[in-house]
């Protein structure tokens, strides 16, 4: 029987775009965010980082992986931005089942379809215990919705509970994946890398803590 051993896997928005475009890179303090989110995760012993493929996260990556050593980076539609599940209207509370659909109405047959393949293969991909008897500590570098989902399917949640987990930009969230153990949750959104003014991008105002 192959050992199998702890899976630290290090979830991280890219920093802060000019726009939420899929051509748009960061701005000067998305570039700021990315390498102070390096800085903080030096000291960690990530081998592999996963980025998606939009110029935000590819760029956030770069910037992140010049602070670190020997890593190597890998990009991957896996980690990309992507709806990773719209429920049916029984699935939800029924005080916020309104506002759900309505949010998420704009989204496509097609990106509902390609959006549920991509979020089965992230969970293959990044969860769980890992083969080999050594520990692996992985950073991704993506968008909202995946941190949202990953953090869902940690938690065994229901699938819409997606929504309403946020990521600010360059904010750092932990997942934890240990043999015989349930997933756990070690740190969620955390900015205490970032200045007070690189908080909380990302965030409509009124969510801003």
């Amino acid at each position: 029987m192959t050992d199998l051993a702890t899976r630290y896997l290090y979830l991280a928005r890219h920093g802060e775009a000019a726009s939420e475009g899929d051509g748009s890179g960061l701005t000067a303090a998305g570039r700021r965010q990315a390498a102070l989110l390096g800085r903080r995760l030096a000291g960690r012993p990530i081998s592999l980082l996963h980025h998606g493929p939009l110029p935000r996260a590819a760029e956030t990556a770069r910037l992140v992986a010049e602070q670190l050593t020997g890593v190597r980076t890998q990009q991957c539609e896996e980690a990309g931005d992507f709806v990773p599940y719209v429920p049916e209207r029984e699935e939800l509370p029924e005080d916020s089942a309104e506002f759900v659909l309505d949010r998420l109405s704009a989204t496509t047959a097609e990106e509902r379809e390609e959006g549920a393949l991509l979020a089965r293969r992230a969970v293959e991909r990044f969860t769980g215990p890992v083969p080999g008897g050594e520990e692996r500590h992985q950073l991704v570098v993506t968008h909202a919705f995946l941190v949202g989902w990953l953090v869902r399917h940690a938690l065994d949640a229901p699938a819409w509970r997606w929504l309403g987990v946020n990521a600010a930009n360059a904010a750092l969230t932990v997942l934890r994946y240990t043999p015989g153990r349930p997933p756990a949750v070690l740190l969620l959104n955390d900015q205490g890398h970032l200045p007070e003014e690189l908080h909380w991008t990302g965030y409509p105002p009124q969510l801003r803590c």
